[in-house]
Protein backbone atom coordinates (compact mmCIF):
# COMPACT_ATOMS: atom_id res chain seq x y z
CA UNK A 1 0.00 0.00 0.00
CA UNK A 2 2.88 2.25 0.68
CA UNK A 3 4.55 1.65 -2.27
CA UNK A 4 1.80 2.01 -4.50
CA UNK A 5 0.56 4.82 -3.46
CA UNK A 6 4.22 6.66 -3.25
CA UNK A 7 4.37 6.73 0.23
CA UNK A 8 6.92 4.19 1.28
CA UNK A 9 10.24 5.50 2.26
CA UNK A 10 13.68 4.26 0.90
CA UNK A 11 15.67 4.85 4.01
CA UNK A 12 17.18 2.12 5.60
CA UNK A 13 18.60 1.03 9.09
CA UNK A 14 18.29 3.18 12.08
CA UNK A 15 16.37 3.13 15.33
CA UNK A 16 12.81 1.10 14.48
CA UNK A 17 9.83 3.79 13.93
CA UNK A 18 6.95 3.90 15.83
CA UNK A 19 3.81 3.52 13.60
CA UNK A 20 -0.30 5.37 14.74
CA UNK A 21 -0.89 2.44 17.42
CA UNK A 22 -4.91 2.69 18.51
CA UNK A 23 -6.14 3.96 22.01
CA UNK A 24 -6.65 0.43 23.98
CA UNK A 25 -7.06 1.67 27.05
CA UNK A 26 -4.21 -0.45 28.08
CA UNK A 27 -2.34 2.39 30.38
CA UNK A 28 -5.04 1.55 33.17
CA UNK A 29 -3.92 -1.75 33.34
CA UNK A 30 0.11 -1.27 32.43
CA UNK A 31 0.67 2.31 33.30
CA UNK A 32 1.88 4.55 30.27
CA UNK A 33 5.02 2.79 29.92
CA UNK A 34 3.85 0.79 26.89
CA UNK A 35 2.68 3.96 24.72
CA UNK A 36 4.90 5.38 22.33
CA UNK A 37 4.64 8.70 20.17
CA UNK A 38 4.19 7.85 16.52
CA UNK A 39 6.91 8.91 14.77
CA UNK A 40 7.12 11.92 11.72
CA UNK A 41 7.77 12.53 8.90
CA UNK A 42 9.40 9.41 6.60
CA UNK A 43 9.76 7.48 9.55
CA UNK A 44 5.99 7.16 9.56
CA UNK A 45 5.91 5.28 6.16
CA UNK A 46 8.98 3.09 6.73
CA UNK A 47 9.03 -0.34 5.68
CA UNK A 48 7.29 -3.27 8.47
CA UNK A 49 10.56 -4.86 8.98
CA UNK A 50 11.62 -1.40 11.28
CA UNK A 51 8.33 -1.26 13.31
CA UNK A 52 8.86 -1.24 16.99
CA UNK A 53 8.01 -4.51 18.29
CA UNK A 54 7.22 -5.68 21.78
CA UNK A 55 6.12 -9.41 22.81
CA UNK A 56 3.88 -7.52 25.70
CA UNK A 57 2.38 -4.81 23.53
CA UNK A 58 2.61 -6.08 19.56
CA UNK A 59 1.36 -3.79 16.90
CA UNK A 60 -2.04 -4.03 16.18
CA UNK A 61 -2.24 -4.32 12.52
CA UNK A 62 0.73 -7.08 12.48
CA UNK A 63 -0.80 -9.34 14.84
CA UNK A 64 -4.06 -9.17 13.00
CA UNK A 65 -2.15 -10.16 10.04
CA UNK A 66 -0.85 -13.44 12.18
CA UNK A 67 2.56 -11.92 12.80
CA UNK A 68 4.89 -13.89 14.87
CA UNK A 69 5.04 -13.39 17.80
CA UNK A 70 8.46 -13.89 18.01
CA UNK A 71 9.12 -15.81 20.93
CA UNK A 72 10.35 -18.88 19.27
CA UNK A 73 11.02 -19.26 15.64
CA UNK A 74 8.70 -19.44 13.38
CA UNK A 75 9.23 -21.65 9.86
CA UNK A 76 5.68 -20.94 8.36
CA UNK A 77 3.46 -18.51 9.46
CA UNK A 78 -0.43 -19.27 9.39
CA UNK A 79 -2.58 -18.77 6.73
CA UNK A 80 -6.08 -17.20 7.78
CA UNK A 81 -8.67 -15.01 6.45
CA UNK A 82 -10.80 -13.08 8.61
CA UNK A 83 -13.03 -10.08 8.87
CA UNK A 84 -10.45 -8.45 11.43
CA UNK A 85 -7.69 -8.44 8.78
CA UNK A 86 -10.48 -6.23 6.43
CA UNK A 87 -11.53 -4.42 8.82
CA UNK A 88 -7.77 -2.78 9.17
CA UNK A 89 -7.44 -2.35 5.28
CA UNK A 90 -10.02 -0.75 4.96
CA UNK A 91 -10.26 1.53 8.60
CA UNK A 92 -6.61 1.85 9.53
CA UNK A 93 -5.27 5.20 9.47
CA UNK A 94 -1.95 3.77 7.05
CA UNK A 95 -4.75 2.25 4.55
CA UNK A 96 -7.21 5.06 4.22
CA UNK A 97 -3.91 7.64 3.76
CA UNK A 98 -2.18 5.31 1.34
CA UNK A 99 -5.25 5.20 -1.06
CA UNK A 100 -6.08 9.08 -0.32
CA UNK A 101 -2.16 9.20 -1.85
CA UNK A 102 -2.72 6.83 -4.65
CA UNK A 103 -6.12 8.58 -5.74
CA UNK A 104 -4.20 11.77 -5.75
CA UNK A 105 -1.17 10.27 -8.52
CA UNK A 106 -3.94 9.30 -10.84
CA UNK A 107 -5.93 12.23 -10.42
CA UNK A 108 -2.99 14.55 -10.68
CA UNK A 109 -2.12 14.44 -13.98
CA UNK A 110 -5.85 15.51 -15.03
CA UNK A 111 -7.81 15.25 -18.22
CA UNK A 112 -8.06 11.25 -18.35
CA UNK A 113 -11.08 9.31 -18.80
CA UNK A 114 -12.56 6.74 -16.09
CA UNK A 115 -11.36 3.99 -17.88
CA UNK A 116 -7.72 5.22 -18.11
CA UNK A 117 -8.04 6.21 -14.33
CA UNK A 118 -9.22 2.57 -13.29
CA UNK A 119 -6.30 1.28 -15.97
CA UNK A 120 -3.86 3.24 -13.73
CA UNK A 121 -4.51 2.14 -10.52
CA UNK A 122 -4.83 -1.86 -11.39
CA UNK A 123 -1.72 -1.34 -13.43
CA UNK A 124 -0.09 0.16 -10.07
CA UNK A 125 -1.47 -2.27 -7.66
CA UNK A 126 -1.95 -5.28 -9.50
CA UNK A 127 0.25 -5.44 -12.90
CA UNK A 128 -3.10 -5.69 -14.76
CA UNK A 129 -5.57 -4.34 -16.66
CA UNK A 130 -9.07 -4.54 -15.01
CA UNK A 131 -11.71 -7.03 -16.75
CA UNK A 132 -14.84 -5.48 -17.67
CA UNK A 133 -16.71 -6.63 -14.99
CA UNK A 134 -14.40 -5.36 -12.37
CA UNK A 135 -14.27 -1.61 -14.45
CA UNK A 136 -17.94 -1.93 -14.40
CA UNK A 137 -18.22 -2.79 -10.33
CA UNK A 138 -15.57 0.14 -9.92
CA UNK A 139 -17.91 2.88 -12.13
CA UNK A 140 -21.03 2.13 -9.80
CA UNK A 141 -18.72 2.69 -6.91
CA UNK A 142 -17.38 5.63 -8.01
CA UNK A 143 -20.43 6.63 -9.03
CA UNK A 144 -22.66 6.07 -5.45
CA UNK A 145 -19.17 8.11 -4.09
CA UNK A 146 -19.44 10.91 -6.21
CA UNK A 147 -23.17 11.07 -5.36
CA UNK A 148 -22.01 11.06 -1.74
CA UNK A 149 -19.16 13.35 -1.70
CA UNK A 150 -21.08 15.48 -3.71
CA UNK A 151 -23.65 16.50 -1.45
CA UNK A 152 -21.36 16.50 1.57
CA UNK A 153 -17.92 18.51 1.27
CA UNK A 154 -17.75 17.67 5.16
CA UNK A 155 -17.85 14.18 4.88
CA UNK A 156 -15.42 14.61 1.88
CA UNK A 157 -12.57 16.27 3.54
CA UNK A 158 -13.22 14.03 6.93
CA UNK A 159 -11.83 10.89 4.24
CA UNK A 160 -9.26 13.24 2.73
CA UNK A 161 -7.99 14.34 6.71
CA UNK A 162 -6.42 10.84 7.63
CA UNK A 163 -2.93 10.88 7.63
CA UNK A 164 0.17 13.08 7.78
CA UNK A 165 1.20 13.29 4.47
CA UNK A 166 -0.17 16.65 2.63
CA UNK A 167 -3.17 16.58 0.87
CA UNK A 168 -3.47 18.11 -2.78
CA UNK A 169 -5.47 20.90 -2.14
CA UNK A 170 -5.75 22.18 -5.78
CA UNK A 171 -7.97 18.81 -6.37
CA UNK A 172 -11.91 18.58 -5.91
CA UNK A 173 -12.76 17.46 -2.27
CA UNK A 174 -15.74 15.41 -3.39
CA UNK A 175 -13.81 13.74 -6.58
CA UNK A 176 -10.61 13.18 -4.45
CA UNK A 177 -12.66 11.22 -2.13
CA UNK A 178 -14.38 9.07 -4.51
CA UNK A 179 -11.41 7.95 -6.01
CA UNK A 180 -10.00 7.77 -2.36
CA UNK A 181 -12.88 5.06 -1.81
CA UNK A 182 -12.35 3.32 -5.59
CA UNK A 183 -8.11 2.71 -4.52
CA UNK A 184 -9.37 1.69 -1.28
CA UNK A 185 -11.52 -0.87 -3.12
CA UNK A 186 -9.10 -1.90 -5.30
CA UNK A 187 -6.08 -2.13 -2.25
CA UNK A 188 -8.28 -4.54 -0.43
CA UNK A 189 -8.90 -7.25 -3.06
CA UNK A 190 -7.94 -10.53 -2.21
CA UNK A 191 -5.90 -10.90 -5.28
CA UNK A 192 -3.71 -7.71 -4.10
CA UNK A 193 -3.43 -8.58 -0.52
CA UNK A 194 -2.76 -12.67 -0.83
CA UNK A 195 0.22 -14.10 -2.73
CA UNK A 196 -0.77 -16.77 -4.62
Amino acid sequence: ALSVSGLLSSKMYGPPVRPLQPNMGLKAAFGGGIDWKTSAGEDRYRRGIYTMWRRSNPYPSMATFDAPNREVCTVRRDRTNTPLQALVTLNDVQFVEAARNLAQRVLKPGGKTYAQRFDQIYLRVLSRSPRLDERAVLLNVLAKSLGRFGTNEDAALELLGFGESPRDKSLDPAEHAAWTVVCSVVLNLDETLTRN
